[in-house]
């Protein structure tokens, strides 16, 4: 038996930490990015920027917006454009499921993480709502109780 088989293969490029912190997340997609040569190899490099980035669909097609590539070192005049949008590669059907849910008062859809898998560069996509700051502060209070619990647990076993 193989233990971590899923995993072979992947590298994470960069995450967006602050989606969790600031949205509900209800559910996630994987999702191919279509990308011009110069930006895989800087993207191999690890510099991408998922802050303040955003997908919408326009014509049955999904994009990412304000997604940070910095341009390849040596890329000279075959540069890209750092902030271009990015066409997302899913199915027709999980699309136009997304727009169906895009539709709905208050949901959105904001890029998670880039990573690699099996050579193919991909992007976490999720299906998220927006907290606010009393759900927020709900979260730090949980995480600190946990903390604190994971603590008193561990100072119990040292006894």
């Amino acid at each position: 038996m193989i233990v971590g088989k899923k995993n072979i293969g992947m590298k994470v490029v960069c995450e967006n930490r602050k989606a969790r912190h600031d949205y509900f997340i209800h559910e996630t997609f994987e999702t191919g990015l279509a990308l011009v040569g110069t930006e895989v190899k800087s993207l191999r490099a690890g510099k991408a920027n998922l802050k303040d980035s955003y997908a919408m669909i326009k014509d049955g097609e999904i994009f990412v917006e304000n997604m940070h590539v910095s341009p390849y070192d040596q890329g000279n005049i075959f540069n890209h454009d750092p902030l271009r949008a990015r066409k997302l590669l899913m199915h027709k059907s999980e699309i136009v499921k997304l727009f169906a849910k895009t539709r709905e008062k208050g949901f959105t859809l904001v890029p998670l993480k880039i990573y690699f898998k099996n050579g193919k560069a991909k992007l976490e996509l999720a299906l998220a709502s927006g907290k606010h700051n009393y759900d927020k502060r709900q979260d730090l209070h949980e995480k600190a109780a946990k903390r604190e619990v994971e603590r008193a647990l561990k100072d119990r076993q040292h006894y």
